[in-house]
């Protein structure tokens, strides 16, 4: 039964990273984020195919069951990509920012051009 399971995760394991990869490659999804699911996916398979990998990391955590390890890891894995999707956002809304500023500076100089070639013909 043990075995089927692992067969069945290693599939659904592989066919996200083609997933993944097919969007990479339509351009839906730009590598540099894709890179930590691309990774994360690539240790599940590892994981999948050499079980007793997952026993190995709990003894040297003392954590007593490989089970909660592997909760651990999940956890670690959704804090650091949190983290990362926090400074991207903060990135882009700084750049949405001072594109908002360039825009409006650009739209008054427009209107003061138009002004001016508006009193030139008067």
């Amino acid at each position: 039964m043990m075995i089927k399971l692992q067969i069945v995760a290693g599939l659904i394991l592989l066919l996200a990273l083609l997933w993944i990869v097919n969007m990479i490659r339509r351009r839906k999804l730009e590598l540099k984020y894709a890179l930590s699911w691309m990774t994360a996916i690539i240790l599940m398979l590892i994981v999948d195919i050499f079980p007793p990998i997952l026993s190995v990391i709990s003894y040297c955590f003392g954590i007593a069951t490989p089970v909660n390890t592997l909760f651990l890891l999940g956890f670690i894995f959704s804090l650091a990509l949190l983290f990362t999707l926090t400074v991207i956002v903060s990135r882009l809304s700084d750049k949405v920012r001072q594109l908002s500023q360039a825009a409006a500076m650009n739209e008054k100089e427009i209107r003061e051009l138009k002004d001016m070639l508006k009193n030139q013909e008067d």
